[in-house]
This record gives structure tokens, C-alpha cells and sequence, in this order.
């Protein structure tokens, strides 16, 4: 192993890209997400490929003279791709295979979660000037878009808006997975409320994100309980991708507040601005966004990169004030990472559930570690948890301390 002048040693790493077979040759990739969705314990991979780019023939757009962006419609969209996991160090691209490639358009986010609790793991694909994708996966290694049907492709107008970031979680309490999507100004980020089947209900003016969000050009987006009560939050960081647009709106700029907005339990957000911190009443031009316990205190902190500046690092000051439980699970049967499973967790107060999913938010990765806040009330009796893993193994712990994190392995001997 390599050692630093000091003596020390020093972790390497080696690109094995082009040994892997995922090299995504000629693509502009735009994110990815790690998920299982053949169900055989090993990791695949989806990349969302953007756009098709040719520096031989560049596309040139000017403002008043000026050098600019161009509009994401003068690039035509591009194929995504899926990538199968052999299981020696190597993938085979099964794009056209699973149907993937019969989809272009220009991909930016994407998180993989069981949208119809039926143990396999499906996408939801955020897309720029494209539809958004909602690729049901049919359990034969296919997919299947049913996007128009769940009514979360286009505007309520029918038009296609610029989704960016995309994350799901529970934000009513009905156990169901619900989505997030971020767009540009004047379109407002996107809320999406799950039923017991389809279509969703477009929550973007009932939970007042359209109100919230009406001038932002939204990236990364997590759901996240940050004061620990019980139900989650939602935090979005903003920028816009044209200095020009200083010149040419009043009411747009081309660095933008981050949103913290609280949840009242039913989806209905409020701006905590005043409330948050001098870090959400700055303006960023901010991209990605991770969330995670960096200082394994038991609430969750953000940090997020911006262009051209320093990323930062945001410690959350109130969460570990409420109680608290954590998880770190590890798959036997499943991948290791546990990415897909369904966390139940019941206490005399409740029940919550929660998802370890597969990519999420926008150029970032997260912390796998699961959180469930408890609030300032004593839980009664000691929590117990179940876990629908990956593998469709089902498994209970019981007699769980609060105010602490538990690493669970997956059972063999639990029910399937």
C-alpha cells in the first residue's frame, strides 16, 4: 500500500471503468443510481444520459452579443442506460434488453424505489424538457414507462417541465412512497402525491411548493425529518444556470436562497427562513445536494456543492434535541447496502416508514443510514422494527434502544 513523505499509509484506488463495462462511450451522463432490480444480491446500475453534444458542430447562442446557454431543446434528448452486474467485477449493458433505450429524452435525476410495494424496485426519472419517466420494473429484467397513466410526466397543462432533482419518501404518513421533483422558474418544483393506485395527486399548489418555488431553478432535493419529529421535511437547494438572467428579469437571479420548508404532517410546507439559519437567507448558485449524520449525533446535515465556490457543510443544531433511532442495515441475501428495503418501525406512539433508496436528489449520494425521528414524547414501549429486505425477506427486531444507531444483518432463518 502506498505511504505518504510521513511514513503513513495512504488508501489507492484504480479505475477499472473500462474493465467494468460501463464506460457509457459517447454519452453525456448526468447521474446514476445503484439498485438491484433483477433481485440476485448484486448491485446494477442505471446512468441518466442527457443529452446528445457534438463539439465538431457546437450549437451557438448569443444575448445581445453575448455568449450564452442555449435552450435545452437545441440539444435532442439522449438514451439512458442500464447496466447488469455479473457478479466478477464487470456489467453488461442491458439497455435495449430491458427497453430502456425505447425512452430518450434528457435525464437528470433519478431515485429507484418500490412504487407498488410489490418487492421489486421500479425508477422514477426526473428529465429536462423531456417527460419524467416512472419505469415500472415487470419482474422479467423489463421495464415499462407508465408515467402519462400516473400523471406525473407533463404539467397539468400537458406540458413537459425541467425536472432536475427528484427524491421519494412518505410525507402524509399513509406508507406509500410520494415524489419531489425540481424544474425551472416559472414552473414550479413539483410535489407528488402517492394513492393506492394510480394516478398521483399533483400536491405542488396544496402543499405550497408552487408558491415557494415559483422563481427558483431548482437541482438537488432530499426529504429529510430534520427536527427529529417524526415526519419529514423537505430541503432544496436552487440556482439558475445564466448570469444573464441578472439582466433580464427583476424577479430572477442567477444565484438563489436554499429552502428548508417544514412539514405539517399532511404534505402542507412552511418556509422556515426566518428560522433556519444565516445559511438559507444567502444566495447560492448551488447544484448538488447529500444528506447524511456526518457527526453521528442522530439528525441529519446537509451539504451541498455550488459552481465555481466551495462547497458547504450545514450541522443541524436541532434535531438531536428530540429522541431519535438509527439504522445501518446489511445485506446477506441482498446487496450489502441494503438499497431497496422497505424500514417499518412501530412505537406506542405510531407507525413510520422509510426507504433505502437508490440514487435520489441530484449529482450527490447519500448517507444509507436510516433515521426515524420520535420527538420530545417518550415512545412507551421500546421501538421494534421490520424490514422487508431487497432479497423479499422479512425480518423483526424488537426491544430497540432510542437514541442510538443499531447495525441489523439480514436474517437467513427470517421469512420470505
Amino acid at each position: 500500500m502506498p505511504r505518504t513523505p510521513g511514513g503513513r499509509r495512504r488508501s489507492s484506488a484504480s479505475d477499472v471503468t473500462e474493465n467494468a463495462g460501463v464506460g457509457n462511450h459517447g454519452k453525456w451522463a448526468a447521474n446514476a443510481a445503484w439498485f438491484d432490480y433483477d433481485k440476485d444480491g448484486r448491485l446494477d446500475l442505471f446512468v441518466c444520459n442527457y443529452a446528445r453534444l457534438s463539439f465538431d458542430h457546437p450549437v451557438v447562442c448569443k444575448y445581445r452579443g453575448t455568449p450564452t446557454y442555449c435552450e435545452q431543446k437545441d440539444y435532442p434528448g439522449e438514451r439512458s442506460a442500464l447496466f447488469h452486474n455479473n457478479g466478477d467485477g464487470t456489467f453488461t449493458d442491458v439497455s435495449h434488453e430491458s427497453g430502456i433505450l425505447q425512452y430518450p429524452g434528457r435525464a437528470l435525476g433519478v431515485v429507484s424505489i418500490d412504487v407498488d410495494d410489490d418487492g421489486w424496485p421500479d425508477l422514477f426519472v426526473a428529465r429536462d424538457a423531456s417527460p419524467n419517466l416512472l419505469l415500472m420494473n415487470k419482474r422479467n429484467g423489463t421495464f415499462e414507462d407508465v408515467g402519462l397513466d400516473a400523471e406525473v410526466a407533463y404539467s397539468p397543462d400537458g406540458i413537459p417541465k425541467s425536472g432536475m432533482g427528484v427524491d421519494a419518501g412518505d410525507v402524509n404518513g399513509d406508507g406509500r412512497p410520494d415524489f419531489v421533483v425540481t424544474n425551472f422558474n416559472d414552473e414550479y418544483h413539483s410535489l407528488f402525491l402517492s394513492r393506492p393506485s394510480f394516478p398521483f395527486d399533483d400536491a405542488t399548489v396544496t402543499s405550497h411548493l408552487a408558491e415557494f418555488t415559483r422563481f427558483d431553478v431548482g437541482w438537488g432535493t432530499h426529504f429529510l425529518d430534520y427536527d427529529n419529529n417524526g415526519i419529514l421535511d423537505l430541503v432544496i437547494v436552487n440556482g439558475h444556470i445564466n448570469k444573464i438572467i441578472n439582466l433580464t428579469r427583476a424577479n430572477v437571479t442567477y444565484q438563489e436562497f436554499p429552502l428548508l420548508l417544514r412539514n405539517n404532517g399532511t404534505g402542507v410546507f412552511r418556509d422556515m427562513k426566518p428560522e433556519a439559519g444565516p445559511a438559507f437567507a444567502k444566495r447560492y448558485p448551488a447544484r448538488g445536494l447529500a444528506v447524511g449524520d456526518f457527526d453521528n449525533d442522530g439528525d441529519t446535515d446537509i451539504v451541498f456543492s455550488c459552481l465555481n465556490q466551495k462547497p458547504v457543510l450545514l450541522r443541524n443544531n436541532l434535531g438531536h434535541r428530540n429522541n431519535w433511532i438509527g439504522f445501518q442495515l446489511v445485506g446477506e441475501k441482498s446487496n450489502r447496502d441494503a438499497i431497496g428495503a422497505r424500514l417499518t418501525l412501530h412505537t406506542g406512539n405510531g407507525t413510520a416508514v422509510r426507504w433505502i433508496t437508490g440514487g435520489a436528489s441530484c449529482l450527490a449520494s447519500h448517507d444509507h443510514r436510516v433515521r426515524f425521528g420520535l420527538g420530545s414524547r417518550n415512545p412507551g414501549n421500546l421501538p421494534t422494527l421490520e424490514i422487508k429486505w431487497p432479497s423479499s425477506i422479512v425480518q423483526s427486531v424488537s426491544n430497540l434502544q432510542i437514541n442510538r444507531y443499531h447495525t441489523i444483518t439480514e436474517s437467513a432463518g427470517a421469512k420470505s
